[in-house]
């Protein structure tokens, strides 16, 4: 199997006033995360030609994206082989949410850790991709 996980690929978090927030970021650490977030875009170490990013984001205190994990809080992590790594994982006994789902820019998956994290995995379409 390929390497499980090559990255991060977002930090997510929950706000009670996610615009104002973003307008705090924006004017005093200057991240402008617009609608999706923002993309802190990077250069891989063994092969700089090859781009990736890393997405921040706030979601507003109500969202559901993060269940059934509890805390205001989740990583994304970048993967190489997501169908084949959840089958290792729920081989392992990890607990799987969900069903994959694909976009135009990926595949996406979620387990949970043993203190009830929601962790996304995705494995973008090619490293080159957003």
């Amino acid at each position: 199997m390929k390497k499980r996980v090559t990255g991060l690929g977002g930090v997510f978090f929950k706000s009670a006033r996610p615009e104002a927030l973003k307008k705090w970021y924006k004017e005093h650490l200057e991240i402008d995360s617009g609608e999706h977030g923002a993309m802190f875009n990077w250069r891989h170490h063994d092969d700089p030609d090859k781009e990736g990013n890393t997405v921040w984001s706030i979601f507003p205190d109500d969202t559901t994206y993060f269940q059934p994990g509890k805390r205001e809080f989740m990583f994304n992590y970048r993967v190489e082989n997501l169908v084949e790594l959840l089958k290792e994982l729920k081989n392992e006994g990890v607990e799987i949410v969900g069903e994959i789902e694909e976009y135009p820019y990926g595949k996406f998956g979620w387990i949970m850790d043993p203190e009830g994290n929601k962790i996304e995995l995705w494995e973008p379409l090619n490293e080159n991709t957003l």
